[in-house]
């Protein structure tokens, strides 16, 4: 399965109070590839969104309140495929036992920490309203989180990433098809706090060019410091 990693995230310098500002360098994702969920369908594609951390650290919840809002916006048109049978907004609907049975279920669209399933995962949720998101289009909350507790292993970083959502985006007409702003809290290799804010613009090339780039292998992950 191609996975590309094209597009650089960004990060704000916002912070709370009483909290430290180092630890999220930003936003990025990876192209799982396209058409996964039906050949067929109008073109599509899956990323996976993770949050970019230094190594010892760990990310526990990302969220909004009255300083971040959290927003998924779908752009020009685009929208997210959704499991609804067997599916949900969140990582701990997706059953990797009903994939024979459900094979899209694998590429629904839903958040998450560091987890892709249901399998041993501690992931909680609460005050965001995912009907808008669960109708394809978009999700917002001033108060809202998705989190695990600082006691559970799915938030240590991994290679200087934590895992926080894939989407599966029937392509827009417009450059970007989603955007994403969260506020996220985690902590550093030395167990102190940080809140911080990253936003990210989801895009591919035109249909067709995905496995252009994966033949001439033009794929580089970029990041970006705030």
């Amino acid at each position: 399965m191609k996975r590309l990693s094209i597009f650089a995230g960004t990060v704000g310098g916002l912070a709370l109070a009483g909290s430290a500002t180092a630890g999220l360098n930003g936003l990025s994702y990876d192209i799982i590839g396209d058409q996964l969920v039906d050949p067929g369908a109008p073109y599509h594609y899956t990323v996976r969104l993770y949050a970019e951390l230094d190594a010892g650290e760990r990310l526990d919840a990302v969220y909004g309140n009255s300083d971040i809002a959290f927003n998924i916006a779908m752009l020009d048109g685009a929208s997210t495929y959704q499991q609804a049978l067997v599916g949900g907004p969140t990582s701990t609907s997706i059953n990797p036992n009903l994939f024979g049975a459900f094979p899209s279920l694998e590429w629904d669209s839903y958040v998450t920490i560091g987890a892709l399933y249901s399998t041993d995962n501690a992931l909680q949720q609460i005050g965001i309203d995912w009907s808008g998101f669960e109708a394809g289009g978009n999700v917002a909350s001033d108060n809202g989180t998705w989190f695990v507790t600082p006691a559970d292993a799915q938030g240590e970083e991994v290679n200087g990433r934590v895992l926080i959502g894939q989407f599966t985006i029937f392509q827009g007409t417009g450059a970007y098809d989603m955007e994403f702003t969260a506020g996220l809290q985690g902590s550093d290799a030395n167990g102190d706090t940080f809140n911080g804010v990253g936003s990210i613009l989801i895009g591919v090339p035109a249909p067709g060019a995905l496995a252009l780039l994966g033949v001439a292998g033009l794929a580089g992950r970029r990041r970006r410091r705030g």
